[in-house]
């Protein structure tokens, strides 16, 4: 039997190919003819260009249908598909590039300049380019040469263990790191899902997220195909445009920072909301009060879940039955989920401790990192999560902490160390710490505490400003604080609980 995920969600396409597949925002309508046909013309496309087996393809494009297309394509023509960020600058895509040394890269237009130079110099044999064939707009290489393939594709054969993605997941230390999932690791987990929270003949899926993310691509888009359901796509999160658009929907998912939003808005009320059956949340922590608040103001108790780049989906709170605000619910259906003490055993209820998991859907390793992947397993197959909880005596997991440091802010992640080396490379900055404090809208804001050379002045200003130009916009601190000197601890190490409690209470 074909493993390849491609052939999986074709199997659950409507008997009416002509039915709604894709629904944009300015109304532009895609059938599940033109998946299958337009994905075809794509998959042609990346196989006349005489691919080694194996290739990467790496994209970094806005949101779109044809976005969605292109990834579908890879998988479907047996290659490996890269998302890449729309936010990362030069310096960051040029390690991404380098490291997976991608055989195609696919750019916004505008783009295509630099991104160009730095594929080429890394050996990517072709760049092409990607936008929304609306509006007039250019709708770049890629859709204008695969307009000349044939709309007949047969699907690749692949084995369950076949590399199907890389989704590029970095650490507080060191390098960032390729996560390898394989056709197996994400068709069983979409397959659980669909089970798990009962999606429905007839569902729309009002589709806000960006693509990049595991999120977006391997929750929401998957959900969607494996029901064969429509989605209603907004090429970004605005909260006018989705209360106008959830009375045609039925499912919708999204960052704790979606929700605040909402609730910000006075029309977000019970009767736009009456068409809808599931509010899911994840990639952050969802505040209590949000939780709450969401009940009292549309009668809906949103679902939060808990996954990673490295695993999909980890934990759910259930369908039917409760939904506890503050856990991210219950172990899925073949996922095993163990809390760890220091000792190396067990946690029993209400112990704290380290969450490591087992399942079909836990990654293979990470990109030409065997000894990394090695560390982050145990002797009897267990992922180190790097993120610390506990389970309640109903068996309902709460996230604590990330052992890691990692920041969750409007459901990017966002490492601490990358952005104190660029604060450190600052001729007036000794030193820095950046931490993450609890934040209404963002779940997490990004802040940054940061000690000068004696007699050096540096304005909040300019350091933001100088970040702008060389991070992502996700990743620059909310604040910049400055002080004489960092607390440590006696072996030197920084103790950020302590500037986390300080600066919370500012």
């Amino acid at each position: 039997m074909n493993a390849n995920l491609y052939n999986l969600f074709q199997s659950r396409f409507p008997a009416d190919l002509d039915d709604c597949w894709c629904e944009t925002e300015d109304q532009h309508y895609y059938s599940w003819r033109d998946l299958e046909r337009g994905t075809a013309k794509i998959a042609n496309l990346l196989s006349s260009c005489d691919l080694p087996v194996g290739s990467r393809i790496a994209a970094q494009v806005e949101k779109s249908p044809e976005a969605l297309m292109l990834y579908l394509a890879t998988i479907r023509a047996g290659f490996v598909y890269l998302p890449l960020n729309t936010a990362y600058r030069a310096s960051e895509m040029d390690y991404f590039i380098n490291d997976a040394t991608p055989a195609v890269v696919v750019c916004s237009p505008q783009n295509f300049g630099w991104v160009s130079q730095l594929a080429f110099k890394a050996g990517t044999r072709h760049v092409f380019t990607l936008d929304t064939p609306h509006a007039g707009k250019n709708s770049g290489s890629l859709l204008s040469r695969a307009a000349t393939h044939s709309d007949k594709f047969k699907t690749l054969e692949k084995n369950p263990d076949d590399l199907a993605a890389i989704l590029y997941t970095s650490g507080t230390t060191g390098r960032s790191k390729g996560a390898m999932l394989t056709h197996h690791n994400l068709a069983s987990n979409i397959q659980t899902l669909q089970t798990y929270w009962q999606w429905q003949k007839g569902d729309v899926l009002l589709h806000a997220l960006p693509l990049f993310h595991i999120h977006g691509l391997f929750v929401a888009a998957h959900g969607a195909l494996m029901n064969g359901s429509k989605m209603i796509f907004l090429s970004k999160f605005d909260s006018a445009a989705v209360i106008n658009q959830l009375p045609r929907s039925s499912i919708f998912m999204g960052v704790p920072t979606y929700y605040t939003r909402l609730l910000s808005d006075p029309k977000f009320n019970l009767e736009c909301c009456a068409t809808m059956r599931l509010f899911i949340s994840g990639s952050a922590p969802l505040l209590s009060e949000t939780f709450h608040q969401f009940i009292t103001r549309t009668g809906h108790t949103i679902l939060e879940r808990y996954g990673m780049s490295e695993t999909a989906m980890l934990t759910s709170n259930p369908y039917q039955g409760t939904r506890k605000a503050g856990t991210v619910g219950l172990p899925l259906p073949d996922v095993s989920v163990h809390i760890i003490n220091q000792a190396g055993d067990q946690c029993k209820s209400d112990e704290i401790g380290d969450i490591q998991v087992k399942g079909p859907n836990v990654f293979s390793g990470y990109w030409n990192m065997p000894e990394k992947t090695a560390e982050e397993f145990t002797t009897d197959g267990y992922f180190k999560t790097g993120d610390v909880g506990y389970f309640d005596a109903d068996g309902y997991l709460s996230i604590v902490g990330r052992s890691k440091d990692l920041i969750i802010s409007g459901g990017y992640n966002v490492y601490p160390k990358e952005i104190e080396s660029e604060i450190d490379a600052l001729a007036s900055v000794m030193e820095s710490a950046v931490i993450g404090i609890p934040h209404t809208d963002f779940g997490e804001a990004v802040i940054a505490i940061v000690v000068l050379h004696k007699g050096e002045k540096l304005s909040e200003e300019s350091v933001i400003q100088t970040l702008k130009n060389c991070i992502a916009n996700f990743k620059v601190p909310k604040q910049v604080y400055f002080i004489d000197e960092l607390p440590r601890n006696t072996m030197g190490k920084v103790q950020k609980n302590i500037l986390r409690e300080t600066y919370t209470k500012q």
